[in-house]
């Protein structure tokens, strides 16, 4: 009841409340003094309702909105962090890079690692302006000046997280020259670079085909698109290059005359019969999601068609694949995984030779 029913009532009607209510020493209070009592006698009733068990209800969505604040928190936390995908997924030895290669006539294919110390540098030198800065990938055309000379010119900043290591940019009007920048932008528009690529040339349009995502049709046109990366014009400033070629393609990288790739390199037995009979095996993985995700299969971005749908065509040698799939939301606060394992087992009989005079 309100204070104002209260004091409507008569001392007699406050007197019995009270004294229902076991009010202490109520029969020798006044008017005003029964209605302070009554009020404070609701007011503990109401409390102890609330409580359960010891524990104060109303704590309860407070808690569950401490913890969901604390997930969010921790998302932001990993988007932002661009060392998180090579702590999880390096051997505790990063060293600081960012390599582009040039996957065609309008895409280029970045990859980077970045230790710790060289986030902890950038927070630093940001200051105040950390909190509200966003990693980007700042794309920059080079202009050539003479044989020697060249600028750079910003083009576009194409905004990142941590949850990946790689990424695809579209790029237009080939042919031209680009090198990337990774690194913090603020708010205010200031630009804290942590790494910078190598400088690549995007071919013709005319005179490109189209390149899977994938290392392994990467190594049948490798001499290509090691060239158009800048790996055989600088060699002694594409170290990063050639070495992340190397580990991924498990091969050594040479003159491009002596060193080939792909299928077939090992060549036929000399002693072959006339007759062959050779199968091999090819595996379609495809599916479908939101256009604007990232997706990887067995750590190698898929390219998404505009309506999210993609399809990837690759060897499937003699032996069982496991192959992680892996969707991020554009933003990198959800993910998906599927795997995948597929098992070839080829086995050769023995020939069967037929007399022909019989």
């Amino acid at each position: 009841m309100t204070t104002a029913e209260l004091k409507n009532r008569t001392v007699r009607d406050l007197a019995s409340m009270a004294k229902k209510k076991k009010v202490p020493g109520w029969h020798s209070m006044r008017k005003d003094e029964l209605v302070k009592a009554l009020l404070r006698q609701a007011r503990a009733e109401r409390h102890r309702s609330e409580r359960t068990n010891g524990r104060d209800k109303r704590s309860v969505p407070h808690s569950l909105k401490s913890r969901r604040l604390a997930q969010v928190q921790t998302r932001l936390a990993e988007a932002k962090d661009l060392t998180f995908r090579s702590i999880c997924e390096g051997n505790g030895q990063v060293k600081d890079r960012l390599i582009v290669m040039v996957r065609d006539s309008y895409w280029l294919h970045a990859y980077w690692e970045l230790s710790r110390k060289s986030i902890e540098r950038a927070k630093v030198a940001l200051g105040q302006y950390w909190h509200g800065a966003r990693p980007v990938l700042r794309v920059c055309e080079v202009l050539r000046e003479g044989v020697t000379t060249s600028t750079r010119q910003p083009i576009r900043d194409i905004e990142i997280h941590g949850g990946v290591h790689n990424w695809y940019i579209d790029v237009g009007n080939p042919p031209k020259n680009y090198q990337l920048d990774i690194g913090y932008l603020t708010s205010e528009g200031k630009f804290f670079c942590v790494a910078r690529s190598n400088v690549v040339t995007t071919p013709p349009a005319a005179a490109g085909d189209a390149f899977d995502q994938n290392w392994a049709d990467v190594a049948k046109d490798f001499d290509r698109i090691f060239a158009l990366s800048g790996g055989y014009s600088q060699p002694e400033s594409n170290s990063d290059l050639k070495e992340l070629f190397e580990e991924r393609l498990q091969r050594p990288i040479g003159d491009p005359v002596t060193v080939q790739f792909g299928p077939g390199a090992a060549g036929h037995s000399a002693n072959c019969s006339d007759f062959e009979f050779q199968v091999d095996t090819e595996l379609i993985v495809h599916g479908v999601t939101r256009p604007d995700a990232h997706v990887t299969l067995r750590g190698e971005p898929v390219r998404l068609r505009s309506d999210g749908s993609f399809a990837v065509r690759f060897n499937l040698p003699n032996r069982r694949h496991v192959l992680p799939m892996v969707a991020s939301s554009r933003d990198g606060a959800e993910q998906r995984t599927i795997v995948l394992a597929v098992d070839r087992n080829t086995k050769v009989m023995e020939p069967i030779s037929h007399d022909p005079t019989v």
